[in-house]
């Protein structure tokens, strides 16, 4: 594990760290969390499934710093972090039935896998599917970044190359990568687990990940 940096050797690229309290958010900290992910930063911040790493979704530069930061090749399938139901419809091709399935199971920890609109950033979409990974999730913190920014944030799991888990410890995520990222969000101890993947591209539910979100409503009996 890297060791953390003393004074002596710590420089200005060095991330910010705020301290904001998952219940209830701190808007002077989400305004400025805010400020960053606008100017181009790479933020790690708290889901209600795990920590995740996020940055604006038309932002090249920093979509390539996350893209390095996970070593992701071009067929990952990057998640849209959305508000609420009405802003992810904005983002992905929704019929009647698919409606009612993510009005039921959103907000929760789920990534739901979609057919995308041309909102969508090409450098965003699978190259060959031209799918999106959307999802809304229940945390206060990440809630609130939404509101402030008003958009979706581009998001992975902040799952790190070799790992099979999402780190839990923002001190950790600190001593990690603190040169690697603009600013960590220590909004407490995360989760394990990443959120479950349902695919919901090709009409029938398909489950690909199996993470904090119970996959039963979504398994199609054969």
């Amino acid at each position: 594990m890297s060791q953390p940096l003393s004074p002596s050797e710590q420089v200005d690229n060095v991330s910010q760290f705020f301290q904001i309290h998952p219940e209830n958010p701190q808007a002077r900290l989400i305004k400025q969390a805010v400020e960053i992910i606008r100017k181009g930063g790479v933020v790690i911040y708290p889901t209600d499934s795990s920590y995740a790493i996020g940055c604006q979704i038309g932002d090249k530069n920093a979509v390539e710093r996350v893209r390095r930061l996970r070593q992701l090749d071009d067929k990952h399938n990057f998640a849209l972090i959305c508000c609420d139901l009405s802003q992810l419809g904005l983002f992905a091709k929704i019929d009647t039935g698919t409606f009612r399935l993510l009005k039921a199971h959103t907000p929760g920890p789920y990534t739901f896998i979609l057919n995308a609109t041309r909102e969508v950033p090409r450098l965003l979409l699978h190259p060959k599917k031209r799918t999106i990974g959307l999802r809304v999730p229940s945390h206060p913190i990440a809630l609130a970044l939404l509101a402030e920014l008003g958009e979706p944030l581009m998001s992975v799991t902040l799952i790190l190359p070799g790992e099979t888990e999402p780190l839990e410890d923002p001190y950790e995520m600190r001593q990690l990568l603190e040169k690697q990222v603009d600013l960590i969000i220590d909004g407490g101890f995360g989760g394990n687990k990443a959120s479950t993947v349902i695919n919901l591209a090709d009409g029938e539910p398909e489950v690909i990940r199996v993470g904090c979100g119970d996959p039963a409503p979504f398994l199609v009996e054969a």
